[in-house]
Order: structure tokens, then sequence, then C-alpha cells
């Protein structure tokens, strides 16, 4: 699907989310990939079989995780 010199990483890949963005959309928080993945702002995925990828950070809080 990407046409770059240096090709993204496709949709099946662990790096798929560092394509290029072909699309933004901040005001409703998700970007399209060259790949055809969905990419929403809290990290989630939504790969263009359909299928959802969850956050894979793990997230700290102050307070809530010790130091």
């Amino acid at each position: 699907m990407c046409a770059h010199p240096t090709p993204c990483p496709d949709a099946t890949s662990d790096a798929r989310d560092l394509a290029a963005v072909v699309s933004s959309h901040p005001e409703q928080g998700w970007s399209l990939l060259c790949n055809g993945v969905v990419l929403f702002d809290d990290d989630g995925e939504l790969l263009p079989d359909g299928s959802a990828v969850a956050d894979h950070h793990q997230w700290r809080t102050a307070g809530l995780v010790p130091a």
C-alpha cells in the first residue's frame, strides 16, 4: 500500500504505528496511516482487517505507582 521510497511498516508489523500519516483528524482524535491503520490519540489502533489493538503503553501517574 505504501509508495514511499523507504516503505512504511506493514499493518501486521509491531512497528505499524511508525507509518506515515496520510490523513489527520486531531479534532476527532485519530489519524490514518499509509498502511491502512487508524491510530487513535489514546494510542489504540484499528487495523485494516477491522481488529482492534488496545493501548500498549504503560502509563504512570504520580502517587498511584511507586517510583
